[in-house]
């Protein structure tokens, strides 16, 4: 990984991590992410997306170009995976040792990773042995900044007869991960595509035994590791 250029440290406001942020999730499906991407991600307008925009790369964490939108610099994703890290440990923490349910708990995260000490924040992840994921699957990067990789794909995108196990869902949507959680729709359940009805946008899903008929949208959001051919049943 590349080391961020030695810079002044300056504490991020939150509307600056949160902008951070959101230009990493964003990249994942589009490199170079459009102000009109961050405006409605975030909810706010397309002229606070620009002055945010020059704020950041004149910081060095934001590369900009002209009619191609924004990315992270080294230094930027470097910023924004320490608060990754401080979110998902947090959300951890509330599900785990305060009891809080998992489809409630990103709110009160994302407020909070702006308030917690690294100290403090320390503590809370040797209290929980160091969680390698949030309540959703998400992988929490280590201290520097390290994110482990996974090949996942959406659930919705298996062919009939195909196998895989849930890995993580989007966690952003309080109704929908409720709704994934009655159905079973969890990080580490074993699902079966059992039949795709395309042109009529009906799947039929096997989760852990339960049989699951829904449209595209009621499985957007949830990735998958597909199981090999053969892999061992438990």
């Amino acid at each position: 990984m590349v080391k961020p250029r030695s810079r002044t440290k300056v504490a991020l406001s939150r509307s600056r991590g949160d902008y951070l942020k959101a230009l990493y999730v964003l990249a994942e499906t589009e490199p170079d992410v459009a102000p009109s991407r961050l405006a409605a991600r975030l909810a706010v307008s397309a002229p606070s997306v620009t002055n945010m925009l020059r704020r950041l790369a004149a910081e060095g964490l934001v590369a900009r170009s002209r009619g191609a939108g924004a990315r992270l610099t080294a230094a930027g994703r470097h910023e924004a995976l320490i608060l990754v890290r401080r979110h998902r440990i947090l959300e951890a923490f509330l599900v785990r040792v305060l009891g809080l349910d998992w489809s409630d708990v990103h709110e009160d995260a994302e407020v909070l990773e702006h308030h917690v000490s690294d100290r403090v924040l320390d503590a809370l992840d040797r209290l929980m042995a160091h969680p390698s994921e949030d309540p959703h699957g998400h992988p929490i990067p280590d201290r520097r900044g390290r994110l482990a990789r996974r090949a996942l794909r959406p659930l919705a995108s298996l062919p009939r007869g195909a196998r895989a196990t849930v890995r993580e869902i989007r966690d952003r949507d309080r109704r929908r991960m409720a709704a994934w959680k009655q159905s079973g729709l969890v990080p580490g359940a074993r699902v079966r595509m059992c039949d795709v009805r395309a042109l009529d946008d009906v799947y039929e899903v096997d989760v852990e035994g339960r049989r699951l008929v829904t449209g595209s949208e009621g499985l957007d959001g949830v990735l998958v590791e597909p199981r090999r051919e053969g892999a061992h049943e438990r």
